[in-house]
């Protein structure tokens, strides 16, 4: 008798493993394409590993795309390293995630000379006054962007609101917000769970010896990462410009939910008005570079940290001060990443299937969308007003624009780049570029 045919359908092959050597120069092609922000980078990394290489199936890649999106830190560059684990376990995420933050911090560290050394000239003025109205429209489109995704509940909206008086009006640092955000969608998740990302997915055991591996990953990188900063607090003192940013972007490397506009408000008004590192200008300038450059966009904290350091070079000279501020603040805004990624994958299913870490998101998302506000508000003030007052009432302490000190030309710029970006969706390069063209032709026409 013939046996019967097998009905069962074919099992899926499994995706190939490429070589170490074939997964670093895709990664470095990846690295030196991604611009635009996360969107734009997700997106070259779903072309170039899910369709043209195939290595990792477009289920997978959504289920790893969810758990970046649940830990702080930039989530394209967490992305990108956690494929790469994928691939080579640590040594493929290492190599994915630095050759994702390389051709920015190269490039940003250019751009930062060019800037220190030639803020003198007409041509590089006109540059950046194009630039900073631009930047600002981003920051509204960024805003748009998020509270449609955000904002799904009348209950979200009422976190966006607080989480925008609270640190507009209130001054409340940004890491109080993003605890008490979380603190109430985790409640959220059970008392409101439509609003709050409702019921808990299936959970699935983690991978034999996960355990083992997560509590290496935090041996290893939490050393890499905080043994510099307690050395320098330890050798420098705690009121040293370098034991200062390691502490203060250590920090914010753990409460960097929701993208990088949402911690660039706090960094910015800490930068700014906390250490006088730089002036709201050279902070949108910062963000006017990162913005045109591959990578992350956090990366302008590299930009902050490099003019700090050139501003007080100390016993060093400008250029080697800054340099080595670069690096410095590089290191302890990405190795963080590294370590939620290696130590957290192993558990990547349980993490998705909690309800409450879920509810957790929601609830800082929604803050997020009040934080940005925020980072808009500040930058509108300081891009299209040239004098600002403060204004206080009760406990509230408001800064507002004096009315007859806007300008005009920055006002122009920036109301046509966001009829750009939000009606005709512009892609940043050319917005910026268009921007800067402006800027530079209204400097030497002597408008601006």
């Amino acid at each position: 008798m013939r046996p019967e045919p097998d009905s069962r359908p074919a099992r899926e092959p499994s995706p190939p493993t490429p070589s170490f050597a074939e997964a670093v120069r895709t990664f470095a092609r990846i690295g030196l394409e991604s611009f635009g922000g996360p969107a734009g980078q997700i997106a070259v990394m779903h072309r170039v590993l899910v369709d043209e290489k195939r290595w990792i199936s477009e289920e997978r890649f959504l289920h790893a795309l969810g758990f970046c999106t649940f830990l702080p830190g930039p989530e394209a560059m967490q992305l990108c390293t956690y494929v790469g684990w994928l691939l080579h376990r640590t040594a493929g995420g290492l190599a994915a995630g630095l050759l994702f933050v390389l051709p920015g911090f190269v490039s940003i560290l250019a751009l930062s000379f060019l800037y220190a050394l030639g803020t003198d000239v007409a041509l590089v003025q006109g540059l950046f006054f194009g630039i900073k109205p631009a930047v600002l429209a981003l920051v509204v489109e960024a805003l748009v962007r998020i509270g449609r995704r955000a904002l799904r509940h009348a209950v979200h909206v009422a976190i966006a609101v607080a989480a925008f008086l609270a640190i507009f009006a209130l001054g409340v640092p940004f890491p109080w917000i993003v605890l008490a955000a979380g603190v109430v969608g985790a409640a959220g998740a059970r008392a409101l769970p439509a609003a709050f990302g409702g019921a808990p997915a299936e959970a699935s055991a983690p991978r034999p010896g996960a355990l083992a591996s997560s509590l290496r990953a935090l041996a290893l990188w939490l050393p890499l990462w905080l043994a510099p900063v307690a050395l320098l607090v330890a050798l420098r003192g705690r009121g040293d410009l370098y034991a200062e940013l390691a502490v203060f972007f250590s920090q914010t490397a753990v409460v960097t939910f929701g993208g990088a506009y949402a911690v660039l408000a706090y960094v910015a008004q800490r930068a700014v008005e906390g250490y006088g590192w730089l002036d709201a200008g050279q902070m949108l300038d910062g963000l006017g570079l990162a913005e045109t450059t591959p990578g992350p966009l956090i990366q302008v904290v590299q930009f902050v940290g490099f003019l700090a350091a050139w501003r007080a070079p100390g016993t060093l000279s400008p250029a080697l001060a800054a340099l080595l501020a670069s690096v410095l603040v590089t290191w302890v805004t990405y190795a963080p990443c590294f370590l939620w990624i290696f130590a957290g994958a192993p558990y990547v299913e349980r993490l998705r299937a909690s309800a409450s870490l879920r509810g957790a998101l929601a609830g800082i998302l929604a803050a997020v969308v009040g934080v940005i506000a925020n980072l808009a508000a500040w930058f509108g003030l300081h891009v299209l007003f040239r004098e600002q007052r403060e204004v206080a009432l009760g406990a509230l302490a408001l800064e507002l624009p004096r009315l007859g000190s806007a300008d005009l030309a920055a006002c122009a710029i920036a109301l046509a780049a966001a009829v750009a970006a939000l009606r005709f969706h512009v892609g940043v390069g050319r917005l910026l570029a268009g921007a800067a063209a402006a800027g530079i032709a209204l400097r030497l026409a002597g408008a601006a």
